[in-house]
Parts: structure tokens; C-alpha cells; sequence
């Protein structure tokens, strides 16, 4: 299983701002804590280690155990959660939806990210455990995000009424999907375990987060992977200080505007990913997850009737703090408090809103986690490699818009060259003398003489692109296969890893795929891998 790479900025489908990042840009320091290296470890345990304390890892530790009550735990996952009592032990996280049947193959490169890092870390630091986590995002609200997988180009989808967390919806109707996806499927040994798994992820529990804690587990657990619904009562109770000082000071609003500000300021290319409200809680009960608003002192839950003064307000988060949950703004805060976390994995866009937030972390003291981009891969067949070769067409070339890439290799393969470059570096030049004599003789020439350089330089270029028109047709054949296997890799024009569900490498070479995609996977590299299978 041979691994190529190409940079990520080189890929085109990486924000400016996530280049400059990995690229350590000196104007982006101000918005980290440490680039994620490996000697930057040590001095990210020291400051956390420093600052988590064993109370808070015994409740964490407890909690974890108890959402693991109904899930058949593996030895390696169990030893790590006992690990999270002792101070010598540290997490890395990635965070993800409750995407039906896992979502995009992105999920996967999360999480072997994840794991990998900390093998890593293990190995350079031996005198300290790391232990991988997937934070499952059970309050977000969001059904239509996740409620469908891609198979074959075509979606599965879930359709039903959603109100509140996602984590809390019943499964009703997924039988019906069931039936949809297991059609499709062959009768191998693979599908059949495919179709198994499906069977006991949300067929055989009552909500969509015991579905995906199952699932995850099962497909992660001999790599020791500790999963955590952040959704826990005993959990949030660690948090109430910090939803108390949301709620009252709003400080959040504040910081995090402040940085917005400062990130415009530094590139306008750079993308705002999350705008901070006044108060960034939700209120969640019963199928409700909305907005906590103030209006004049009173706090109300918005469109609803609920409503607090301040008093009433404290008193019922500290009775009751499960029923408040953070926002886009507040769940990393929240995430850091109760793990002994030293870095989140994420993609680019979960990146670009981190940067956002590191002053709202120094405001609450709470120590700013490094920040890994995630591995991201193409993964290619050998057949597809071979045509490829054939095709005299390299795998970076298909990263290119597909009307460039067939203009690329029209230019290419063409018998004529069908570049007049040259042609118009000698026009320029014979202008220049125009230009002169225009200057010496009659001022008044000058533009007369630029707009007649325009003109037959703009003619030579539409001549050029007409000549690569009719080179284009003639070597439709060749460009054709050529998208072809450009759309098979990239399918809707995007990367594989945003549009393939891990099914059908499922199919292909059973549950084994995992553990050799993730042998190809360096999670501190910083390039965009390409993966032969």
C-alpha cells in the first residue's frame, strides 16, 4: 500500500487561512497556544498537567464508565479509561456529528489521526499515556446534516421529523433505510457483516447516540479508542462555573468579536467560521434545544414561555445542568474543563473557528489545546494508477478544476504547440519601438498605440484558445477518459473524503482497511496523502 503526498495548499481545497497555519505564519501565532510538533508536547503536558486536577479526573473517569454500562468494552478501551485517574495521563481529541453510518470518510481519517498521534506520543514520551477520544457532538441540533450517507454516488437517507439533539431522537424509520442500503449490497462475507453492523447499530437501541456510540465502538475499540457523550450531567456539573460566567458576564461575546476583528484585519480572504451571540447556551428538554436570551435582566429560553431572573436562573443550572448546553462558541471550552486534553483533530474549517477562540481561553484560564489538522488522503486503486500512467497524467494533475485539468492535457498530448507565449513576448517587444517613436514625434499617438498592442495581442490570445478548442475535440477520447477517472476519484467535483462513506471500501476489503489505511497515516506530516490500495 504505497503512499504518495502532495501539499495542502497545492490540493486547492484548503482555505488560505489553514495554509498559513500549517505554514506556522507569524501573524497567526497570537491565535495558538503551540504548533502541534513534537517537541512542543512537553511543555503542553507540563502547563496541563499543572492545571487538571485529580477530582476532576476521578468524575471523568466514573462518567465514562457508566456510559459504557450497555457496550461490550474492549480490554484496550477500559485500561484507558481507568488511565484517566491518574495524573500522568493525557488525551487527544476529535470531535464529529452522529452522521448516519458514520457520514463522510473524513470521519475515519479523525480518528486514526487521533490514535496515531498518541501512538506517537507514547513513543517519544514514554513515561506518560495518551489516550485517543472521539467526542460525539450529541446536542447538536442539525438533523439534516446527518441524517444520510452516500453509497455508490447515490444518498441513503433517513427522512423523518427531528426536533431538539440529535442524540436524543428514537430511531424510528431507520428500519426502512436498512432496507434501502442492505438492496444494494451483495452477498459476500462483507456485506453480510456490513448489513450486521448496521443491524445492531439502529435497529437494535433506542436512541441515535447509543447507535453511534455502539457503532464507533465497534469499529474502533482493539485501538483503544474512548468515546464520550458530553452530554452527562456529572459532566456539565464540573462546567457550571464557566455556564454561570456566560450567563452573567457574557465575556465570551466579547473576546471572540475581538479576535473576529483582528483575523479580518489581518487577510480580508479569511473566513469568519462562527459569530458569537450575547449568551452562547442552549437550553435542551424534552425535544427542545433553543437560544438562552436576556432581555432587561429576565433570562428566557427563546420561543418558549421559560423564563428565569437571575436568582432562579443560578439556582436551577446548579440543580440542573444537563439542561444547559453549549454552543458552537462554548463547546470546545467546555470539552477542555473536563479532559486532560493536550490537542483536538480537526479538519480545516473546525481549525479556522479554534483560531477564533484562544482569547476567550485566556479570559477563563483554561489552557488553549494545540491544533492538528487531520490527515486527509485520496486513496487510488493500482488499476486506476496504471491508467493513470497510460494517460500520462499525474494524480496531482487531478486536483485541478476539470476544465483546467483539460486544458492541461490537451496542451499536453497535442502534436502542435498551442502556446503563443512566445508569440506575444515578440509582439510586446516589437511595441516597445512603436512606443518610443510615439514619444518622440507626436504625444498624441501613445494611445492610439497601446490600444492597437491590445488589440493584436487580444486576437492572438483568442486565436490560441480557439486552436486549443479544436485540439480539444480532436483529442476528445483521450480527455474523456481522463474526467472519467477524475470523476471517479473526485466525485461532485469534490474530494473523495467529503463524498464516500466507508462502506464501500468495506465491501471491498473488509473491516482489515481500516488498520492499513491508518498504518499509511502520519498525523504530523502536514501533506495531503495519496494512498494506493
Amino acid at each position: 500500500m504505497p503512499t504518495d503526498c502532495i501539499s495542502f495548499r497545492d490540493t486547492h481545497y484548503f482555505s488560505s487561512l489553514i495554509c498559513d497555519y500549517l505554514e506556522e505564519k507569524e501573524t497567526l501565532q497570537p491565535f495558538y497556544n503551540r504548533f502541534p510538533n513534537l517537541d512542543n508536547f512537553k511543555a503542553q503536558i507540563e502547563e496541563k498537567q499543572q492545571q487538571f486536577s485529580p477530582e476532576f479526573r476521578e468524575v471523568l473517569s466514573q462518567s465514562l464508565q457508566t456510559q459504557y454500562n450497555n457496550v461490550a468494552i474492549s480490554e484496550s478501551t477500559e485500561r484507558n479509561i481507568n488511565l484517566l485517574k491518574d495524573t500522568k495521563t493525557f488525551t487527544v481529541v476529535t470531535g464529529h456529528q452522529l452522521n448516519l453510518f458514520t457520514g463522510p470518510l473524513y470521519f475515519f481519517y479523525k480518528i486514526m489521526s487521533t490514535i496515531n498521534l498518541c501512538n506517537t506520543l507514547k513513543e517519544t514520551y514514554p513515561e506518560f499515556n495518551f489516550v485517543p477520544v472521539y467526542w460525539m457532538a450529541s446536542e447538536d441540533h442539525d438533523f439534516e446534516e446527518i441524517n444520510f450517507f452516500n453509497f455508490r454516488g447515490q444518498k441513503v437517507q433517513w427522512n423523518r421529523q427531528a426536533s431538539g439533539a440529535v442524540g436524543e431522537l428514537n430511531l424510528d424509520g431507520l428500519d426502512k433505510v436498512y432496507e434501502v442500503f442492505s438492496s444494494q449490497l451483495n452477498t459476500t462475507d462483507n456485506a453480510s457483516e456490513l448489513k450486521q453492523l448496521f443491524q445492531n447499530a439502529y435497529l437494535k437501541h433506542d436512541t441515535l447516540t447509543e447507535a453511534m456510540h455502539y457503532l464507533v465502538n465497534d469499529l474502533f475499540k482493539e485501538f483503544g479508542l474512548v468515546i464520550v457523550d458530553g452530554n452527562d450531567s456529572n459532566l456539565k456539573r464540573l462546567f457550571i462555573p464557566y455556564m454561570e460566567n456566560e450567563l452573567l458576564k457574557q465575556s465570551s461575546f466579547t473576546q471572540v468579536s475581538a479576535t473576529n476583528e483582528k483575523l479580518s484585519n489581518i487577510d480580508a480572504n479569511y473566513k469568519i467560521q462562527v459569530n458569537p451571540r450575547a449568551i452562547n447556551l442552549f437550553y435542551i428538554k424534552d425535544g427542545l434545544r433553543e437560544r438562552i436570551v436576556e432581555d432587561q435582566g429576565v433570562f428566557k429560553v427563546n420561543n418558549t414561555t421559560i423564563s428565569w431572573k437571575t436568582d432562579e436562573l443560578k439556582s436551577h443550572l446548579n440543580t440542573h445542568p444537563e439542561l444547559f448546553s453549549p454552543n458552537v462558541i462554548l463547546r470546545p471550552l467546555y470539552q477542555e474543563v473536563i479532559l486532560p486534553n493536550l490537542c483536538y483533530i480537526g479538519g480545516g474549517g473546525e481549525l479556522a473557528y479554534w483560531l477564533q477562540l484562544k482569547s476567550n481561553f485566556d479570559q477563563q484560564q483554561v489552557v488553549f489545546p494545540m491544533l492538528l489538522l487531520r490527515n486527509s488522503a485520496l486513496l487510488i486503486t493500482e488499476k486506476q494508477n496504471a491508467k493513470l500512467d497510460k494517460l500520462k497524467v499525474s494524480v496531482a494533475d487531478l486536483f485541478l478544476n476539470q476544465e483546467d485539468l483539460k486544458e492541461k492535457v490537451a496542451r499536453r498530448i497535442s502534436e502542435i504547440d498551442i502556446d503563443f507565449s512566445q508569440q506575444i513576448t515578440h509582439l510586446e517587444d516589437q511595441f516597445k519601438a512603436l512606443h518610443k517613436l510615439a514619444e518622440q514625434t507626436d504625444k498624441s499617438f501613445i494611445g492610439a498605440v497601446a490600444a492597437q498592442e491590445q488589440k493584436q495581442i487580444n486576437g492572438l490570445k483568442h486565436l490560441e484558445k480557439r486552436l486549443l478548442k479544436a485540439q480539444k475535440r480532436k483529442l476528445s477520447d483521450h480527455i474523456n477518459r481522463v474526467v472519467l477517472l477524475q470523476n471517479a476519484l473526485f466525485p461532485n467535483q469534490s474530494l473523495q473524503e467529503r463524498q464516500m462513506n466507508f462502506s464501500e471500501l468495506y465491501l471491498e476489503y473488509g473491516s482489515d482497511f481500516i488498520s492499513e489505511v491508518m498504518h499509511q497515516l502520519d498525523p504530523l506530516k502536514g501533506d495531503f496523502s495519496i494512498i494506493t490500495l
